[in-house]
């Protein structure tokens, strides 16, 4: 196999970038026109991949990616014509729904103003759900708040907004907002910034997982709002590039999620850092008694809001599983992909290897897709998101941490290549979609092992999920080949040769069953032929004297 074949997908979008250049030259071809080198391979490829009757390449059977350039294939797939795709519009979501929105209270009504209610209305929002009216007017009387929504009812919007108008422009570190994952600290980020985009603040994300330098320069900057990991900003603040002596505004987004991480430690530690005159807000899915003990001792007199109306996400997109075997994946998303013919999709995948095989086995068969995920250079990631930009229509096939915060204006659809093992992750998945008030779509691949996640998800969203079937997609039997994807850390290891039963190993041994004997033979091994059923009730209680006390006497 020649070298094209182990190059990335990053350089297929590089290469791409030239395509339309019939000048472009190629630095390791001498300054010889791209055109002619790509009609010499196509040459040697149809000499290399033709058997010897004259067919072509196969595939195996698990339906892979055809041997050969499959590089070069990806691009000449992208640059050949395409049928033009129908748009298909969804309808906006009625804003006047009660059971999504409150209908008796606008947003100047609740005391938004200036910069922040250009930005909420440039956004898209209408009208405020229930956590929405109900928090934020309280929060910008400078009150703490505890409050508790269902996932997808905009908590960020809630607390977001208050902050981004109160927040003085200048002064660093004014507010604090904590989040139990890099992704959703990504994503809140992503979101005030939006909402604050006609402000002057900074936003600024601190998470594990980026380099640690990189943060530092942002730091260094001094930033007004800081959103982070407990871990990561408690190594900052340690390393002393952040001070949270200034903190006026202190929020905790999903709290329940922190504490069964194990931050509860990090965030004591933090809240007490804090000054004590600052404004803290606790909002999260649940509240426990446990979750509330320990707000309020580092809240002053906070106001509890609890509201039980629907998930604003879940109900503005329709769900869809369809049960598929791992290896009919592939075909599966391709059948969905030409026969509903979706505008702007993004396909969400588990591993990043998946991601590069999807769009190779997408571009192959004639659809526009391209990959992103986080071995991506910044500078790819922000070509991919143009060529989406500006072609208005294809397909996204994107890890999770490389679309946290996907600022994309038109995606109708979002298919769950793999599901998640976090039910919170879906509901940010299908999130992506169902943008500025419209509906959206999302489709669930199932696997047969899958049926208890796919409860927890409908338990999680409270609501229950349709199937969908294709009477024309047949599934097809295990390969041989097939090799499952890994789960996660290290493989189980089978030990042979010893005894499989699970047991306890705190329990106590049972006894051995006790030998029946006949009753005639139990009764003349005592005197009478009387047999004791319990002890006696008068024992020596050890004051029998033995030959060894007799020693000990003398």
């Amino acid at each position: 196999m020649s070298d094209d074949t182990s190059r990335t997908s990053e350089e297929h979008l590089a290469e791409n970038d030239n395509a339309d250049n019939p000048e472009a030259t190629s630095p390791t071809d001498g300054g010889e026109p791209t055109k002619k080198k790509k009609r010499r391979r196509r040459g040697r490829r149809r000499k290399a991949g033709a058997s010897e009757n004259g067919a072509p390449a196969t595939t195996d059977a698990a339906d892979e990616t055809p041997t050969g350039d499959a590089d070069e294939a990806v691009e000449e797939k992208r640059e050949s014509p395409k049928p033009a795709k129908r748009r298909r519009e969804l309808k906006p979501v009625d804003a006047t729904d009660p059971d999504l929105f409150d209908q008796e209270i606008g947003w100047e009504e609740m005391g938004l103003k200036g910069a922040a209610l250009e930005g909420l209305k440039a956004a898209g929002f209408k009208k405020p759900t229930f956590i929405q009216s109900m928090l934020i007017p309280r929060a910008l009387t400078g009150r703490d708040v505890l409050g508790q929504a269902k996932t997808g009812t905009g908590k960020t919007a809630a607390f977001g907004l208050p902050m981004i108008q109160m927040v003085t422009p200048g002064d660093p570190f004014q507010a604090l907002i904590l989040a139990p994952t890099r992704e959703l600290a990504t994503q809140i980020g992503d979101e005030i910034r939006n909402l604050g985009k006609f402000t002057d603040l900074s936003v600024v994300p601190v998470y594990g997982g980026q380099s640690i330098r990189i943060q530092v320069e942002k730091l260094n900057k001094k930033p007004e709002i800081i959103v982070g990991t407990p871990g990561r900003i408690m190594d900052m603040v340690e390393r002393r590039h952040l001070s949270l002596k200034h903190v006026k505004f202190a929020v905790l987004d999903e709290v329940d999620r922190m504490l069964d991480i194990g931050f509860r430690d990090d965030i004591r530690r933090i809240l007490g850092m804090c000054p004590k005159d600052r404004q803290t807000m606790v909002v999260s899915a649940t509240i426990s008694p446990e979750i509330e003990d320990l707000a309020r001792r580092y809240m002053n007199e906070p106001e509890k809001i609890v509201t039980a109306k629907d998930s604003l996400t879940v109900r503005m997109v329709k769900q869809y599983y369809l049960p598929a075997n791992p290896w009919d994946k592939r075909r599966l998303l391709i059948h969905l992909l030409t026969h509903e013919e979706p505008a702007l999709t993004v396909v969400f995948c588990r591993l990043k290897r998946t991601v590069d095989q999807v769009t190779e086995k997408l571009v192959d068969k004639g659809i526009e897709a391209y990959a992103m995920h986080g071995d991506m250079r910044q500078a790819k990631r922000e070509s991919v998101l143009s060529k989406i930009k500006r072609g208005g229509l294809g397909v996204l096939v994107a890890s999770d941490l490389a679309s946290r915060g996907l600022d994309i204006e038109g995606i109708t659809h979002v298919i769950n290549y793999d599901l998640p093992d976090d039910p919170e992750v879906y509901v940010h998945r299908i999130g992506r979609t169902a943008r500025a008030g419209r509906e959206g779509v999302a489709w669930t691949f199932v696997t047969p092992e899958q049926g208890k996640l796919l409860t927890e998800i409908e338990n999680l969203t409270n609501a229950e999920i349709p199937r969908l079937e294709y009477p024309d997609f047949e599934s097809s039997e295990r390969p041989k080949n097939w090799r499952d994807e890994p789960t996660g850390g290290r493989p189980p290891v089978e030990v042979r040769g010893v005894n499989k039963t699970a047991r306890n190993r705190l329990e106590a041994a049972a006894p051995p069953p006790a030998n029946k004997i006949d009753e005639k033979k139990l009764a003349a091994k005592f005197p009478g032929g009387i047999v004791p059923t319990k002890l006696p009730g008068k024992r020596m209680g050890g004051k029998v004297r033995t030959a060894r006390s007799n020693k000990l006497d003398l």
